[in-house]
């Protein structure tokens, strides 16, 4: 025995010898919901006996590289003194016990600002080696705040647009999950093209079906918050269909500006054609105009023609000529005025069904109105069932209390009524009891 003693006693000297300060935080991460109070755990071993000075500090640790550490509190020992910084107070306090080591450290009301790493360092003078620092994650959860839902792109037909939903707040980050529904409030099948990536849903070649409700789910490990968005895909606006006649228009516009270049330039050479010919008759004419006027044929005969009667039969022709392009024309306007008259029907009837379609988007919106009214009137009528429910609790568990309390006492009657019947069985056996009762008996004691 006193061999084995001797032992001990060398493998604690040899430690001592080659042992150096342990700092050590038993984990790497601490979970904790914002405004909540907690503490974290340090530990520490030395090599020093009764030491004299010990200096404990807790740093919070920069965030982004390049930025300085925040220096949270400094513990001094035996002075039982700590500096704590000015972004720490009344948050900040230490939990120092040098006979277990312990060095924790204790923040209160955690906030967002605390959702980075500490670092828990320990120097006691004459044993510097070893590992003198430990650093911990300290992960604060936060629920996401309720998502924004937005559109961009213009919702119209053939279009293709993003809904893009963000939650200001949520640690962990949060993630999100978009859900579809029909007009007539059906879930959604999703199109294979559409995609749901970071929050943002992405719909291509958007039609009238498109229309409907969508809801973005933001969650993360502590809980979910939800938004709605309803879609209305409209047919394309008005002033896009303006600036689509106006270029048909233009077009048209240059088309007949050629029609009427080419139709007189036509018209200016049978103008030359019809003069030319005149001058070759003219030219036959005064070849063979008789003396005295008269006009003479091939076959001797002679006719009295006047130049005056072949003036005129030419005039005829061009005016015949004229007639017929003119009729020509009329024809030709009035094609193009009924034309014109099919398309004002045609516009007329896309009013109409402009008109319609607002009708039905206007009666769209007030069965959406009636819906959300009976929705905020249904999670009333929830959050007074729920509040109800939970007075219900509290009266059911005071009286389980008390009833827990009553059978107490009635057990204790038991007992106390089990000892007394007990006694009086003890007093039957032995007689005394009804002797001690009827004073005429003889058996008195």
């Amino acid at each position: 025995m006193e061999k084995m003693i001797w032992t001990l006693v060398l493998l604690s000297a040899v430690w001592s010898g080659v042992a150096a300060i342990t700092v050590n935080i038993p984990q790497t991460v601490y979970e904790v919901a914002r405004g909540d109070n907690v503490t974290l755990p340090c530990t520490f071993t030395t090599t020093v006996t009764s030491p004299k000075l010990v200096v404990v500090t807790w740093t919070a640790l920069a965030q982004v590289e390049g930025a300085l550490d925040d220096i949270v509190l400094t513990y001094y020992y035996p002075d039982d003194e700590t500096d704590v910084q000015d972004n720490y107070k009344d948050r900040a306090s230490p939990i120092v016990d040098l006979k277990t080591g312990t060095a924790n450290l204790k923040l209160n009301s955690v906030t967002l600002n605390d959702n980075r790493e500490f670092e828990c360092q320990v120097q006691i003078p004459k044993d510097p080696k070893g590992q003198t620092a430990d650093k911990a994650r300290l992960l604060v959860l936060v629920a996401p705040s309720p998502p924004i839902c937005k559109t961009q792109g213009k919702a119209e037909y053939g279009q293709n647009i993003n809904l893009t939903c963000v939650s200001e707040e949520g640690s962990p980050a949060p993630t999100y999950k978009w859900a579809g529904y029909t007009v007539a409030n059906q879930p959604r099948v999703p199109d294979p093209k559409t995609t749901d990536q970071g929050g943002i849903l992405s719909l291509f070649n958007i039609t009238k079906d498109t229309s409907g409700f969508y809801i973005c789910t933001s969650s993360n490990k502590i809980r979910s918050a939800t938004c709605n968005f309803t879609l209305s895909v409209m047919p394309p606006s008005m002033m896009s269909i303006g600036s689509t006649a106006a270029i048909i228009g233009g077009v048209a516009a240059v088309l007949i500006f050629l029609v009427i270049i080419i139709y007189c330039c036509c018209c200016k050479n049978k103008k030359k054609d019809a003069i030319y010919e005149m001058g070759i008759h003219e030219e036959e004419h005064h070849d063979k105009e008789p003396v005295n006027g008269e006009s003479r044929h091939g076959n001797g005969q002679e006719t009295n023609i006047r130049p005056d009667e072949a003036k005129v039969d030419l005039s005829y022709d061009r005016r015949k000529d004229y007639d017929d392009r003119r009729s020509d024309y009329d024809d030709r306007r009035s094609d193009y005025d009924d034309r014109r008259s099919d398309n004002t029907d045609r516009r007329k009837d896309y009013d109409d069904r402009r008109s319609d379609y607002d009708d039905r988007r206007s009666d769209y919106t007030d069965r959406r109105k009636d819906y959300d009214d009976r929705r905020s009137d249904y999670d009333d009528r929830r959050s007074d069932y729920d509040d109800r429910r939970k007075d219900y609790n509290d009266r059911r568990s005071d009286y389980d209390d008390r009833r827990s309390d009553y059978d107490d006492r009635r057990s204790d009657y038991d007992d106390r009524r089990n000892k007394y019947g007990d006694r009086r069985e003890r007093y039957d056996d032995e007689g005394r009891y009804n002797d001690r009762r009827d004073p005429r008996s003889d058996n008195r004691p």
